[in-house]
């Protein structure tokens, strides 16, 4: 990783922050929790970039719409973020996996 990347990825996180911003104080709170969510259960998808920004898009689309944000996601955050991520692998999965278990086995 050069510091030309390093540099772009900190412009596009910025970008990103200040459109988490710029949504109404429920969307923000209902956000943050989400994002440290999927951070804690570690989606190996989070770090190509797409989930978070797809989330703030959903986000804006839903407060263009006049919609509340538990209209959009229910009231429970947890179950909407493994819904999303559901088929993606996590970190857990690959670590089970890895010491020779099956994935997704992991507090079975």
């Amino acid at each position: 990783m050069s510091i030309q990347d390093i540099i772009e990825g900190k412009k596009q996180w910025r970008a990103h922050v200040a459109r988490v911003k710029a949504l109404p104080p429920d969307y923000q709170i209902v956000y943050t929790e989400m994002q440290k969510y999927l951070f804690k259960v570690g989606p190996v998808s989070l770090s190509d970039g797409s989930l978070l920004p797809g989330i703030v898009d959903f986000f804006e689309e839903g407060v263009a719409a006049g919609k509340g944000v538990l209209e959009l996601i229910g009231t429970d955050v947890a179950a909407f973020c493994d819904d999303l991520i559901k088929d993606s692998p996590t970190y857990a999965d690959a670590y089970q996996e890895s010491i020779g278990g099956e994935p997704g086995a992991a507090g079975k």
